[in-house]
């Protein structure tokens, strides 16, 4: 099977989740782009900063928000290497980001094409164009090995 290489978003995406692992977060990544150029970047960090929130989307949404001077990310893309929960799917939906790819799913957690589905909510202000796949097999093996270890 010929193996393509990764988008660079998403090969960022990945470094970034192997940051994670590295500090003893669960390895997720997230790299935010407008216009082709990477404006934020971020891993997972709610042990490290004592904050639930501080998944690796969020993070980035903060950071590319204030690069931006704005709450609006218009225009932008999330490059995540896990199928974002409802938590972070909310603020993407908010952040009103144009594209979300994601490397790995998330049967469990995931609510994007799992769980709650939150873009396909009525109630869902807005709607980001939505691709899966690209990295799926690093990111799942990034994130089993992390797991296997604490075990």
């Amino acid at each position: 099977m010929t193996r393509w290489p990764l988008p660079p978003p998403m090969a960022q995406a990945l470094a970034q989740a192997r940051l994670a692992a590295e500090a003893g977060e669960v390895p997720v990544g997230a790299v935010i782009l407008r216009d082709g150029v990477v404006i934020a970047s971020a891993h997972n960090a709610p042990r490290t900063l004592c904050d639930p929130t501080a998944h690796a989307e969020v993070l980035a949404i903060r950071a590319a928000a204030a690069a931006l001077g704005s709450e609006r990310l218009e225009g932008c893309e999330l490059w995540v290497s896990l199928e974002p929960c409802a938590m972070c799917a909310g603020a993407i939906a908010h952040a009103r980001l144009a594209r979300v790819y994601y490397a790995a799913p998330d049967p469990k957690g995931g609510a994007v094409e799992h769980g709650a589905r939150v873009f396909e909510q009525e109630q869902c202000l807005h709607r980001p164009e939505v691709y899966s796949g690209m990295g799926e097999a690093e990111a799942a093996e990034l994130l089993r090995g992390f797991f296997r270890e604490r075990r």
